[in-house]
This record gives C-alpha cells, structure tokens and sequence, in this order.
C-alpha cells in the first residue's frame, strides 16, 4: 500500500507535460505571427518583457505551466516523506488524489475560461489537502 502515494506524483507529472506541450502548441505559433508583423522577439528574450505581448489565453496556459512548479514541489517533497516514513493510508491517499483533482481543474480553468474565483477557490481547496498531509505529518514527527 505504501508505493501508491506515489502515483498522484505521475499524475501531476503528466498534467505537467500536458502543459509544457499546450504551452509550445500556443505560444510557437503566436510567436509566428507576432514574427510577420515584425516583432523582433530577440528584444523580447526576458520573461518580464513578454507581458502582454502574447494574447492571453497563451499568456494563461503558461501561467499555468509555472503555477505547476510552484506549489506542486512541496506537494512532491511530502509525498515523499509520507513514503520514506512508511505512512501511507487511505487518508494521505485520498487528500493526495484530491490534490491533484483540483490542481487539474485548477489548471482547466485557467485556461479556459480564467475565472479568478473558481481559480482561487480550486487553489485554496488543493492546499487544503495538501495541508492535511503535511500537518498530519508534522504531528507524526513530533507526537
């Protein structure tokens, strides 16, 4: 039982890919067109001056690429720990796949329709599992 804490990891992993290729899929070509109306995108190699540069919906699915190292990476060094500690059970397995549930809606609604409520709301739900295995664990460290 324990090993199967470390599949939401694959999942994340996949949903990851999946928005590294969307990202590429949209921004190669809009970088085309914005190459035939004569931006010199070289002037435009720093990340902090492609804003608004892009139509958002390529901005988002970026945005969304980068949202996927953020919070995911204590995400990964928890499930983690709950394995090397040989703490798996069916609550860390639930809050795990809820984690990701909500980090793949987070991520279709982001780019798609980008209601920043639903965002926040699928957001704020993703770190509360995740909460409930990192403080579930902290309590196993310290109890």
């Amino acid at each position: 039982m324990n090993d199967l804490i470390l599949q939401p990891i694959l999942f994340m992993g996949c949903l990851t890919l999946i928005m590294l290729l969307l990202m590429y899929a949209t921004r190669i070509p809009a970088a085309k067109v914005l190459e035939s109306k004569g931006v010199n995108l070289q002037k435009l190699s720093h990340p902090a001056q492609l804003g608004s540069v892009f139509p958002s919906k390529v901005e988002r699915v970026a945005d969304n690429y980068n949202h996927l190292w953020e919070q995911p990476t204590l995400f990964y060094a928890v499930i983690f720990v709950i394995w090397a500690q040989g703490h798996t059970d069916a609550l860390h397995l639930y809050s795990a796949w809820a984690y990701c549930g909500f980090r793949f809606l987070h991520s279709l609604v982001q780019i798609t329709v980008n209601h920043v409520w639903w965002r926040l709301s699928l957001f704020l739900l993703s770190w509360l599992a995740l909460a409930v295995m990192l403080l579930r664990e902290v309590a196993r460290s310290i109890g």
